[in-house]
């Protein structure tokens, strides 16, 4: 089950975090995975740890906010079964705090990237009869977390723009979905803590990974998995959908 032999897979963010576990369970599963960040150095690594797997990988350094990169890279890559938007940043600050530079950062990567490549592949998908795209949106679609104002906008788009792509091309045979984790450890979090907590890391990683009911922040490989079977065949009658991974936190947080 969930084998992808044959499938063309384009993950965005695939140098590190979830895109990188992303990128690595779908070569595993069959992909030729077409990797895509603005760290080409990033990617470089994703690729050599595929190869040691014996799966197929390209590297594309792009910058998902440009359009014309985006297009460039999707042209390149031909055929388009599996888009995964992974590529993402996030923000600490509520409305008062967050400047419009900032503002304009989030939603340059976290929306108008995700436009970009769907984009770019729906072209592709359409000529083809068939596609599947998979967003990363976040638990703030669905609560208020505090002081992520301009983040949970950013992942409030992305749940809409996923139900809009899918109810609009449900018919050319295209599936959109998305999936809502709750904290994840990644790179993003240990660099986050060092930056903002120095001294006291252990402290405040225990007190973030305890604010999910499960006691833990999730693994990247544990997104990966959702990830990979939203994107089967076996995910076959499953669209407009967004999927929380998140240790209880919408639910349980009482």
């Amino acid at each position: 089950m969930f084998q992808l032999d044959g499938k063309i897979a384009a993950v965005t963010g695939s140098g590190s975090g979830i895109g990188r576990a992303v990128a690595l369970v779908f070569a595993k599963q069959g992909a030729e995975v077409h990797l895509m960040d603005l760290n080409a150095e990033a990617i470089t690594n994703t690729k050599e740890e595929i190869e040691k797997i014996n799966g197929k990988a390209v590297v594309h350094a792009c910058d998902v906010t440009s359009q014309q990169q985006v297009h460039s890279v999707f042209k390149s890559i031909g055929k388009v079964d599996i888009l995964v938007n992974s590529a993402g940043i996030s923000h600490i600050g509520n409305v008062e705090t967050t400047s419009e530079e900032d503002f304009d950062r989030l939603y340059n990567v976290n929306v108008k990237g995700v436009y970009n490549c769907m984009q770019g592949a729906i072209v592709k998908m359409k000529q083809q009869g068939s596609g599947v795209i998979l967003n990363l949106a976040s638990i703030a679609n669905n609560v208020g977390l505090a002081d992520r104002f301009a983040y949970s906008m950013t992942k409030g788009a992305v749940l809409g723009m996923t139900l809009s792509v899918a109810r609009d091309y449900i018919r050319e045979g295209i599936r959109c979905n998305c999936i809502s984790p709750a904290r994840v450890h990644t790179p993003f979090v240990d660099g986050f803590l060092k930056k903002n907590y120095p001294g006291k890391e252990d402290e405040m990683f225990d007190k973030l990974s305890k604010s999910q009911p499960i006691g833990r922040m999730a693994k990247p490989d544990e997104i990966a998995n959702l990830i990979l079977f939203l994107c089967s065949e076996e995910a076959s009658f499953i669209t407009g959908c967004d999927y929380p991974i998140d240790g209880g936190f919408i639910k349980l947080n009482n």
